[in-house]
Parts: C-alpha cells; sequence; structure tokens
C-alpha cells in the first residue's frame, strides 16, 4: 500500500513540474517576458539551477528533476505557438494583459525570499535590474530579410549558436526576456515563421531541424553555464541575488507593454481597455489563488 502511495506521489509530483514547465515554455516565447520569473513564481527557481549545475555530479537526480519541466516547456511552447502568435498580432494588448496578470500574481512567492530589513546592497540590486530589463524593451531591433534562416553558412550557423546562447541566459535569469532579447538581435520573427509555417506544416523539414538543432546547442550550453554562476551567487548572495529578481521582474512589465504602446502603435479602443483589465484582474487573481492555495496545503501537510 504505501509503495503504491509513493508511486502515485511521484506521478504527482511529475504531473505538477510538467505543468510548471509548460508555464515556462509559455512565457519564453511572448516577448518581455521572462521563463525564468514564471519559475522563480512557481516557486521551482533554486531547484532548476542547482540540478543543472549539479547535472554531471548527480546525473540521474538531476535529470529526473530537468526531465519534466523540459518536456512541459517543449509542449507548452509547441501546443500555444500559434494562438499566442494569433493573440499578441490580433489583440496583444489583451494577451500580454493576461500574462502580466499571472506574473504579478506570483509576487508573494518571491518575496518571501526577501524578508527583513532592506539594505543599500539590496536596493541596489533592486533599482539596478529593473531598470535594466526595462531598458531591453528600448533597444533598436535588427532587421532580417525575410527566409535568411534557410540561407545561413558556416558563419551564421555559429553565430545561430551564440544566440541560442543569449535566449538560454533569458531562461535562467528571471525577467530576462529571451524572445525580446530574439526580437532585438532581428531573429524573433523569422524563428517564428520558420516554428508555424514550415515546421509545424513539414515544409523544409531537414533545414529547419538543421537550424532549432544549432539553437537548441545553444540553448543547453548557455543553461548550464548560466546555471552554475546563478546557483553561486544564491549562495553567496541570497537576499541581494533574489532583490534583483523581483527588480527583473518588475522591469519585465514595463518591458512586455512597452513595445505595444509605443509609436506607431495601432488605436487602442475603450473595448479593448476593458478586456484588457479583465483577463489583467483575472490573471492576477488565478496566479494569487494558486500561491496562497498551494501554502495552505502545505501548512497543513
Amino acid at each position: 500500500m504505501e509503495h503504491v502511495t509513493e508511486r502515485s506521489g511521484r506521478a504527482a509530483a511529475f504531473f505538477a513540474d510538467t505543468l510548471r514547465g509548460a508555464a515556462i515554455g509559455v512565457a519564453f516565447i511572448i516577448p518581455g517576458f521572462s521563463g525564468g520569473s514564471v519559475a522563480a513564481i512557481l516557486g521551482i527557481y533554486e531547484r532548476l539551477v542547482g540540478a543543472v549545475a549539479d547535472l554531471f555530479k548527480t546525473f540521474r537526480r538531476s535529470i529526473s528533476t530537468l526531465l519534466p519541466v523540459a518536456l512541459g516547456m517543449v509542449l507548452g511552447a509547441s501546443a500555444l505557438l500559434l494562438p499566442i502568435r494569433w493573440g499578441l498580432a490580433k489583440f496583444p494588448l489583451a494577451t500580454v494583459s493576461l500574462f502580466v496578470g499571472l506574473a504579478i500574481g506570483g509576487l508573494p512567492a518571491v518575496k518571501e525570499h526577501i524578508k527583513g530589513k532592506p539594505t543599500a546592497r539590496n536596493g541596489f540590486a533592486l533599482v539596478a535590474a529593473a531598470l535594466f530589463a526595462a531598458s531591453l524593451a528600448f533597444l533598436p531591433a535588427a532587421s532580417r530579410p525575410e527566409g535568411f534562416l534557410f540561407h545561413l553558412d558556416a558563419a551564421g550557423y555559429i553565430l545561430l549558436f551564440f544566440v541560442g546562447m543569449a535566449g538560454a541566459c533569458a531562461l535562467v535569469v528571471p525577467g530576462i526576456s529571451g524572445s525580446m532579447l530574439l526580437l532585438i538581435f532581428g531573429y524573433y520573427a523569422p524563428l517564428m515563421e520558420l516554428f508555424t509555417d514550415y515546421l509545424l506544416c513539414g515544409r523544409a523539414v531537414g533545414t529547419c531541424l538543421a537550424v532549432v538543432g544549432v539553437t537548441g546547442l545553444g540553448i543547453l550550453c548557455g543553461f548550464f553555464l548560466v546555471s552554475v554562476l546563478m546557483r553561486a551567487l544564491l549562495k553567496r548572495y541570497p537576499r541581494a541575488t533574489y532583490y534583483a529578481i523581483l527588480g527583473f521582474i518588475a522591469g519585465s512589465v514595463v518591458a512586455v507593454y512597452a513595445p505595444i504602446l509605443k509609436p506607431p502603435a495601432q488605436i487602442v479602443d475603450p473595448w479593448q481597455i476593458a478586456v484588457s483589465v479583465a483577463l489583467l484582474t483575472a490573471g492576477v487573481a488565478l496566479s494569487a489563488g494558486f500561491y496562497f492555495f498551494a501554502r495552505r496545503r502545505a501548512k497543513a501537510k
């Protein structure tokens, strides 16, 4: 009986981590949002960073931690790639507001790590991180010719590898948006086009797999290197690091709205504003409700 209970508990934990991974995957493909922020809000950030940093020390345990999250990321990003692309194109303010609400509602999970009186160092970490994350939205985006990913030479693939590494930094560092960095480098729209218009439709599969493979390799390498750095910071400066995480999340809210509202922005009518406010409120309520429910359940146990 105990063996059956233990097995069902493991299955439930695997399913829960898969759902968390799906949320991280969805956040990664929305410009301005950070997968690391979602991981911090969902309370699995340190566990993920530790698993990646200790991958070669405790391989089996690290893989058991990372596998459901990675599976969820792939499923979440793949399942919602087309709907989110459509939502961002047709109703950007409403789509973004829902995810902003989900991020704001989860902030108490991060705030738990910064209890006590703030210091000057912590305040500096908070402000500097917020300003840096917000400033990413105001950097000029590079322009790339349409379909250039199908005509890459060796140097182009090497550059693609480093772009993947930059995207991985955004996955690990909360508040830094991987899709925003891809947008700045001029790779966001071409990669979205490659996935939705070619790979999912079974067109030019060989080239698509080569581009995805090189980008994925860059993401894996960057994910490991930055995880080691973040783990060292969490060990040596835990409160200052979490203050910086909170700042990054706050700055990312500015970063996600700025491209929508800055000129030349499309005219937003009162109906869209009302729907956006409603979705923002719903996102806050849903995320905060999930956090407080999970906290109450943990205390009951």
